[in-house]
């Protein structure tokens, strides 16, 4: 039984819209990471669906996605470098505390 392109959408949708929430609501910089790669998961669970409905025969959808995991585990490693040089010079990790950039 094959699950239809519609509900793979509304879930990759539903998952993209939390990511997308907790990216804007949360004050912790680990969490907002966490959030990011929500929102990350939500894209590669579409480029699969409409890899696998368009054109079924070739794993071009996994490819990408693989390529996509591959850069935001890279993305990630250096976010977490960046909250780590900041928690030991700030000793906090609220996105609200911190104002590296103001002038």
């Amino acid at each position: 039984m094959i699950i239809p392109l519609n509900h793979i959408l509304v879930l990759a949708a539903l998952l993209f819209c939390i990511g997308l929430y907790g990216a804007l609501t949360r004050r912790n910089a680990v969490g907002i990471l966490m959030s990011i790669e929500l929102m990350l998961t939500a894209a590669n669970i579409n480029l699969v669906a409409f890899s696998r409905f368009v054109t079924p025969n070739t794993g071009a959808g996994q490819v990408f996605a693989i390529f996509v995991m591959t850069l935001a585990a890279a993305a990630v490693a250096v976010g977490l470098a960046i909250v780590i040089c900041i928690y030991r010079n700030h000793r906090t990790i609220s996105a609200d505390k911190i104002h590296l950039m103001k002038w």
